[in-house]
């Protein structure tokens, strides 16, 4: 078949922004017309390519991949894939990439801050003090203290564990962790993998960036926040169906944890009357730890090359669900 490829886009941009985005490749850009699932059932049935949605805003399901019969890669501009029905899509034999890594830097750093920011209680610091008080002594009551020396346990070992493992090491904590698949120390940043039981039995302060997938769903459950050191600290960079977020706040609210710093939920955006947004013990972040400028960059580069990849017979990179790496039309 010969002509432009059919790319259907569904991240939350201006129609414009996106056509500039692959207007040096042979594609024709779409976009649905309304930003829901109707929306994009409507649209899908001519792609042969599909750029999803990093926010969450819309998904492609099953019941699309069944209408879209010439489509041939899907590329997830985000680390994360749960936006993708990948058994259905491995099902049809497409090929569907995310963009592995290039937020990794930056969801490092925002761990590293939020960890910072809930030790020293910056945040609850800042809104007492615009508030009028003076709680000088009351932040060493508030329990916290310093990096240096403390037991950190990272939960996933991707190249964002490996960023994280490397900073916190470097800031002088004692680092381990575990993930699915063993990994040894010099693969980890220098974290070595204990058993996810004893490793939250040592972490005081737990960081979570593993993928979420079936397997790693409640993953951190009141059963498992239950065995970390009284006091402890949560750090939530993975997913919010990961972590139990009513066991997180029963924990902090009995005294049997410190506190937390979540970026991610179990429903995003976060609801306005969630129970979370009353805990001055936990920061929360709009999800937004890999938002930074580069890290935007480099996505976008990411997904460009890919596509490009993609029409030109050149293997994608990042493959996630096992398929050929080379793209072929319908």
């Amino acid at each position: 078949m010969d002509g432009p490829w059919s790319l259907l886009a569904l991240p939350p941009l201006e129609e414009s922004l996106l056509q500039a985005l692959f207007a040096e490749l042979p594609v024709r850009v779409s976009v649905p017309a309304e930003r829901t699932a109707p929306g994009v059932a409507a649209a899908v049935g001519d792609a042969e390519i599909v750029v999803g949605d990093w926010s969450g805003g819309v998904r492609l399901s099953a019941a699309d991949v069944a209408v879209a019969p010439r489509l041939a890669f899907v590329q997830q501009p985000s680390v994360g894939v749960d936006a993708l029905d990948l058994d259905a899509l491995t099902a049809a034999g497409v090929p569907a990439a995310n963009t592995a890594g290039v937020n990794a830097v930056s969801v490092a750093e925002w761990c590293v801050g939020s960890a910072f920011a809930v030790l020293r209680w910056l945040a609850w610091a800042d809104a007492q003090m615009r508030a009028g008080a003076w709680p000088q002594l009351e932040i060493a009551r508030r329990g916290g203290g310093e990096l240096t020396g403390r037991r950190v346990g990272i939960i996933g070992m991707g190249r964002i564990g490996v960023e994280c493992a490397t900073r916190f090491a470097a800031l002088g904590a004692d680092v381990a962790h575990w993930s699915r698949s063993k990994r040894s120390a010099e693969e980890a940043g220098g974290a070595p993998w204990l058993e996810l039981d004893d490793l939250v039995a040592r972490s005081q302060l737990l960081v979570v960036v593993i993928a979420l997938s079936e397997q790693t769903r409640g993953l951190v459950s009141a059963d498992l926040l239950a065995r970390m050191p009284a006091g402890g600290y949560v750090i939530n960079a993975a997913r919010g169906g990961v972590l139990d977020e009513e066991a997180l706040l029963a924990g902090i609210r009995s005294g049997a944890l410190a506190g937390a710093a979540l970026d991610v939920y179990a429903t995003e955006p976060l609801p306005a009357d969630s129970p979370l947004r009353t805990e001055d013990r936990v920061l929360l972040s709009p999800h937004a730890g890999g938002a930074t400028r580069e890290a935007q960059g480099r996505l976008i580069a990411a997904v460009v090359d890919n596509v490009r990849r993609a029409v030109t017979g050149e293997p994608v990179r990042d493959v996630v669900n096992g398929l050929d790496p080379v793209i072929r039309r319908r």
